[in-house]
């Protein structure tokens, strides 16, 4: 029922009648959750409402298969859903993250979205309903993190994966372009014995590459989906072969191998697989942590720092000291990975909030997950593009702090003791001489000697 001025109409839920803008295809649930929850304004990415319109899709056509749903309903919902995988209703997906527990309201939103638009294609002679027609079959509690799993394996393997897999090429040509480059190495910040940049950058690719196998398995678990598991994991009110089909039709319509849980109750009281692919996430934020703070201290300079590899310029550095270039895409990836510790933090505090057959923090932590994986799969590949790809060595700087280094004197020891391979060390330092000068200055430099501290014999 329309207002006089077109602006609204009524509709109603079991709990009354509430007042929904008139060109709205979502209906009075979406309406209260639009009312109860104006918190942050952020919503469940396109991701998650893709997924979601794949499992109403294929819960029709397995309803009408099974004989549960007319053909004619089941054609218009089909087509509802294909609409909303396509992104056509995406401005009608309001719902907070931040809304009812388990993601009802999200789940309803969807359902009435379908609903609407499949009353629509039926020309208004026939009204879809929400719960009866488009929820037949489900519950928000298997649907919801199924539509998370689905969501997460699409982002990972379209996106995220291919981006982590050319992070970690362009980091084994790296290694390989400066594995002729010898430099000093360093422990503790000080001086170590020599070893080559390639070395150095192949450790930097191993650890991508570890992680990248790691995330390969997360992305196995989740190809479960607990659809069929309904409210608590009992399949009720289900017809028989339902299960199955409905994800044979989800893998059908993603070309990816999803399948049953291992254990459907253990899949409705708990959010395992998001949080163990997160705890890898943030895995991997530690280690590039780790390695743009390194390239920051090698590039570091370029006068008064190590300066043994330059970065490729993106942009000037200071408002006040001219010509300053600054490592920014290396701070912006570290920020990142800032935020995705921080984010793995989030999701494993709502995990621990599951009880008995379900966890009701489920939209808190799809939206933090999913956004997880969009923030750091950007970084990711601008940090790629624009930093790793055109980083290049300064072999003079290398050599120079390698010449330099008192680590070299390591190389006596086998030849003439620890001590007094010590004292000659304390002496190169006190006199601000290199360890050659010294072992001239003492008659020692003899061909053995001199082999000893030869950096080559050394990496």
């Amino acid at each position: 029922m329309m207002n006089a001025n077109n602006q609204y109409r009524i509709e109603t839920d079991t709990l009354g009648s509430v007042m929904v803008p008139s060109s709205a295809y979502y209906g009075a649930q979406t309406q209260r959750a639009l009312d109860n929850f104006p918190i942050s304004g952020l919503r469940l990415p396109r991701s998650f409402i893709r997924a979601q319109g794949i499992i109403k899709a294929a819960a029709a056509t397995i309803n009408v298969e099974l004989g549960t749903l007319s053909p004619e309903l089941g054609k218009a919902i089909i087509q509802a859903s294909e609409e909303v995988i396509d992104g056509k209703w995406d401005q009608d997906f309001v719902v907070d993250v931040y809304q009812a527990g388990a993601g009802t309201s999200q789940n309803m939103n969807a359902n009435e979205i379908i609903a609407h638009r499949a009353s629509e294609i039926l020309g208004g002679s026939t009204q879809v309903h929400a719960n009866d027609d488009v929820n037949m079959s489900q519950s928000t509690n298997d649907t919801f993190p199924s539509a998370l799993n689905i969501a997460a394996v699409e982002t990972l393997n379209q996106k995220f994966l291919p981006a982590l897999s050319q992070l970690h090429q362009e980091l084994q040509k790296k290694a390989d372009q400066f594995m002729p480059v010898l430099k000093s190495g360093r422990t503790h910040l000080h001086d170590g014995i020599p070893i080559r940049l390639g070395q150095e950058f192949s450790g930097y690719a191993g650890t991508i590459k570890s992680i990248y196998d790691e995330l390969m398995a997360n992305v196995d678990a989740l190809y479960q989906l607990g659809l069929g598991g309904n409210a608590i994991g009992t399949s009720i009110d289900l017809q028989p072969g339902y299960i199955p089909k409905i994800i044979e039709e989800v893998s059908k319509r993603t070309s990816l191998p999803f399948r049953q849980p291992n254990n459907m109750f253990t899949f409705m009281q708990n959010m395992n697989e998001p949080m163990r692919c997160m705890l890898t996430l943030k895995e991997l934020a530690i280690h590039l942590i780790k390695i743009t703070s390194d390239l920051r201290l090698l590039s570091s300079g370029p006068r008064t720092g190590l300066a043994e590899i330059s970065l490729p310029p993106v942009q000037p550095g200071s408002t006040i000291m001219p010509g300053k270039i600054n490592p920014a895409i290396l701070e912006m990836t570290h920020m990142v990975c800032c935020q995705i510790i921080g984010y793995e933090t989030a999701i494993a505090t709502a995990v621990t909030a599951g009880q008995l057959e379900i966890n009701v923090m489920m939209p808190m932590i799809a939206y933090t997950f999913l956004h997880a994986l969009e923030i750091f799969t950007n970084a990711i590949e601008i940090l790629t593009k624009k930093c790793i790809s055109g980083i290049e060595a300064n072999e003079e700087k290398c050599r120079r702090w390698m010449e330099e280094s008192l680590a070299l004197v390591t190389g006596l020891s086998p030849k003439i003791g620890y001590d007094m391979a010590s004292q000659i060390g304390m002496e190169a330092e006190e006199q601000s001489k290199t360890l050659k000068q010294i072992l001239q200055d003492k008659g020692m430099l003899t061909a053995e000697i001199s082999q000893g501290i030869d950096p080559n014999r050394m990496v």
